[in-house]
This record gives C-alpha cells, structure tokens and sequence, in this order.
C-alpha cells in the first residue's frame, strides 16, 4: 500500500491511535475465546503468585536456585501482564485499536520479559553446573553476595539494553499507524518509521547477537560439563537427581530459545510467512508464562511438597 504523503511527519505520538493486526477469529466463538484467554491469565497470576509466597515463605527454599526461579518467575508475569490485558481489551471491545503508548509499554514489558527470562535461564544453568561438577565448592562460589550481584547484573543488564534501544526507536518520527503483529513489539514499532533506522536495527542486531550468543553459548558448555561429570559419577542415584533437575531447566531453556529465535528471524526476514511470525509471538508470550511454575512447580521435589503441605494445611484449618 502506498504511503500516504499527508501522513508523513503529522502524526503527534502521545495521542496517535494504531491499528494491529485482525486476530483472524471468527466472531463465533469470540466470547469462548476471551473466556479462555482470562482463565488462562488468571492461572498465570494463581500459579506464579503460589510460586512467589512459596518460595519467599519457606526458608528452606532460601538457595540460589529458587532465588532465581522466583525472578525467573517476575519475568514471566512480566511479559503475561504485557499481553494478556490487551488481548482482553481487544475481544472485549471489538477493536484492534491501540494508542501509541500503550503500545510502547506493551513493548517495553514484552521484551524486559525475553531478555530478563534468557539471562535468568543462563545464571540458572551456571548454578546447576556449580552444583553437579563443583558440589564441595558450591556453598563458597554460590555465597549470598554473589548471587545478589548476579541478580543485580541480570536486571540491570535487562533494563538498560531494552531501554536504550526504545529511547532509539521513540527518538524517531512516525508515519504510519499499522502494526503488523497481533502485538506490540519493537520491530513493528520501527516499521511504523519513515525516517532511517539503520541505527536502530544495528542496535538491535546487537541485542539478539550479544543476548542470544551469549546464552547459548553458556547453557551448551555448562550442560556438556554437567554430561561429562554425570557419565563418569557411577552412582545411578545421582545421575537420576542431576538428569531430573536439569532436564527441567533444559525442556524450558530449548522451548523458550526456539520460539523467540523463530520470532526474531520471522520479522527480520520478509520471506517468512506472517502466519509463522504471528504463531511465534503468540506462543513466547503464552507457553512459557504457563508453564513455567508447572514445570517447575512439579519436577521440584522442594517445591512441590511445600506447596502440597501448604494446601493441606489450609483445608484442614477450614
């Protein structure tokens, strides 16, 4: 479609209306799917809000570990709080309309949310070789001091890379008013740009780079030490315990790096189907925040059992 010349350098940000992308739903069976997507998100906030007073409840939980699954799980509320609230409003009111700052805190919160999750995920991985293939040197590498600076790290890394690279994108004028996603996110939010981008997309190249490098990078060599300590321990009791809790984390690292790559690649390439890049964006923002605290919650022997003894208490008290 051709650029409409009036639009261009008139559009005033703080009170400009976007049109995203048509859900594709049937009007039929919209009221079953907002009835589910506000069950769905109130299981988010039920199971991950369990997790939280869970683990910052019980002082045997107090390890690095759950440490940082409960930041694991801020994130995930994070990007749930990003696009769930939106979703309903769009079913609710019928409209795929979006003023421009809400669709830049959707935005922010969506990608706080991926780069926060996959640094977490990496720390994660780090601890769990610490405490596989270094088990007598745990207690002196993983103190309290240096986990709270890991944390600080991640967090600080999180909030200054997402948000100098949205100073980039708002620094620019816009002349469009389609995003083409069924979100808000920081690629749609450039294609609505008549200036250049360069910057902005090399600085984003960098992110995905640097993030996604780095990552990967870490979870493969951590884990092929964790494989070789493993293979070479002959007490099948601990191979079991090591295989079980880094299968977990493993199942939620490939599952989170898998979809958001795809999404990544899927609006960086035109070639690629706009059914794939909407597939992708849906399932980053719904998969991982749902089952996260299942995955978890189930396959951790400690957490499970608190939570298991927590319940009956409260049915027996009532």
């Amino acid at each position: 479609m051709a650029e409409n010349p009036s639009l261009r350098y008139n559009l005033t940000r703080s009170t400009a209306i976007l049109t995203m992308e048509p859900l594709g739903i049937p009007p039929s069976i919209m009221l079953a799917l907002f009835i589910f997507a506000i069950i769905t998100y109130c299981l988010i906030l039920l199971f991950h809000s369990m997790l939280l007073v869970t683990i910052s409840a019980k002082r045997n939980l107090h390890e690095p570990m759950y440490i940082l699954l409960f930041n694991l799980s801020l994130c995930d509320l994070m990007g749930a709080t990003g696009f769930y609230p939106q979703l309903l409003c769009s079913i609710l009111l019928q409209s795929r309309e979006i003023s421009y700052p809400a669709c830049v805190l959707q935005g922010i919160l969506l990608h706080l949310y991926g780069t926060g999750s996959l640094l977490f995920l990496t720390v994660m991985s780090y601890d769990r070789y610490i405490a596989i293939c270094e088990p007598l040197r745990y207690h002196s590498l993983m103190t309290r001091g240096t986990l709270v600076k890991s944390i600080c790290l991640v967090w600080a890394i999180d909030f200054v890379m997402i948000g100098a690279l949205f100073v980039l994108t708002l620094s620019k004028e816009i002349c469009r008013t389609n995003i083409v996603d069924t979100y808000c996110n920081n690629p749609s939010l450039m294609k609505l740009i008549c200036d250049d981008v360069s910057v902005v997309n090399i600085y984003g190249l960098f992110i995905i780079a640097l993030v996604q490098g780095f990552s990967v990078m870490m979870v493969s060599i951590t884990y092929i030490k964790i494989l070789i300590t493993c293979l070479s321990t002959k007490q099948a009791k601990s191979i079991s315990k090591a295989m079980q809790t880094c299968g977990t984390h493993l199942v939620v690292f490939l599952t989170f790096e898998v979809n958001i790559f795809l999404l990544l690649v899927s609006h960086r390439l035109e070639a690629v189907s706009p059914h794939l890049r909407r597939a992708c964006g849906v399932a980053i923002a719904i998969i991982p925040p749902i089952f996260n605290p299942l995955i978890y919650g189930l396959k951790t022997k400690e957490i499970r059992q608190t939570v298991f003894r927590f319940l009956q208490e409260k049915v027996s008290s009532s």
